[in-house]
C-alpha cells in the first residue's frame, strides 16, 4: 500500500502531517538554511536533468513538453525506486523551490509515483 504523496514549497511552514520531507530539486533553494529546511532526504538524482531544467526555465508554453520529457527521464531513474520504497513506509512530502505551485517537477513526480506504484 502506498501512503500519501504530497507536494509543497520548501518555503512554506512545516506541518506535523507531512511525513518524510524530501527535496526533489537538483539545486539548493535560495535563502533556505539546512536547519530551517528540516529535510529528511535530498534526492537530487530524481530531479529533472540540468539540460531539461534549463530548457524549461519555468516557461508555461513549454510545460506540456517538459512533462513528457521529465516522465521519460523518470522511467529510467533508479532514484524513483527509493521514493517508491519510502512511500510504502509512510507519507512523503516532495519539496521544491519553484514559485509556481502547479507547474513544477514535484507535481509531475508525485503524479508519476501515484500512477506507477501498485
Amino acid at each position: 500500500m502506498t501512503h500519501t504523496i504530497e507536494t509543497k514549497r520548501i518555503y512554506d511552514p512545516i506541518s506535523a502531517d507531512e511525513g518524510l520531507r524530501v527535496l526533489v530539486d537538483r539545486l539548493w533553494p535560495r535563502g533556505v538554511s539546512k536547519s530551517k529546511a528540516a529535510l529528511d532526504l535530498w534526492l537530487k538524482d530524481v530531479a529533472p536533468s540540468t539540460e531539461l531544467r534549463t530548457w524549461f526555465a519555468h516557461r508555461l508554453d513549454r510545460w506540456d513538453e517538459f512533462r513528457e520529457r521529465y516522465l521519460l527521464e523518470l522511467q529510467k531513474s533508479v532514484a524513483v525506486e527509493e521514493l517508491r520504497t519510502l512511500a510504502h513506509a509512510g507519507p512523503v512530502t516532495l519539496l521544491y523551490g519553484a514559485r509556481d505551485r502547479s507547474h513544477n517537477e514535484a507535481v509531475v513526480l508525485a503524479a508519476f509515483l501515484r500512477d506507477s506504484t501498485p
